[in-house]
């Protein structure tokens, strides 16, 4: 048997003419235009990617250097409070010799003296009451002016 070979087509019947070949050509060139709109908007896509990598990228590295900024100054505040700590314990230790001294001295020489007693909130500084009231706008605003430098 031989076998008879076909033009190729798109899946019409054969023939149709002039007709026929103008939609296929209508129809190609559509497909092609729409192909280019689709490589358009895909590289769009990838260029603004891209650009939001970017800028992602450079708020991340800036955010970063922030944090590093702020544990440096975290870091500074922790030392200054560990020194006034042991300054307040010494100036409280000396507090007490001399409260003995005076309870000493008014024991042996018939004084009346008066005592200050060492209050409780110099060693519990998390309770001295603080005329400052916190907000979201000390928070927000306020926060950032401690660590700019």
């Amino acid at each position: 048997m031989a076998s008879i070979q076909r033009p190729a087509s798109s899946g019409s019947s054969e023939g149709g003419g002039p007709a026929v070949d103008e939609r296929k050509r209508k129809r190609m060139e559509s497909n092609r235009e729409s192909a280019r709109r689709s490589r358009m908007r895909k590289q769009k896509q990838l260029e603004n990617l891209t650009e939001e990598a970017s800028r992602l990228q450079s708020d991340n590295a800036s955010l970063a250097q922030s944090i590093k900024v702020k544990e440096e100054a975290y870091v500074e505040m922790e030392a200054a409070n560990d020194i006034l700590r042991a300054q307040t314990m010494e100036l409280a230790d000396r507090l007490r010799f001399l409260n003995s001294i005076l309870e000493i001295a008014e024991e042996v020489g018939d004084l009346s003296v008066e005592i200050p007693q060492i209050p409780d909130t110099l060693f519990k500084p998390w309770q001295i009451p603080h005329p400052m009231m916190a907000s979201p706008d000390m928070f927000l605003h306020g926060i950032q002016g401690l660590f700019a430098s």
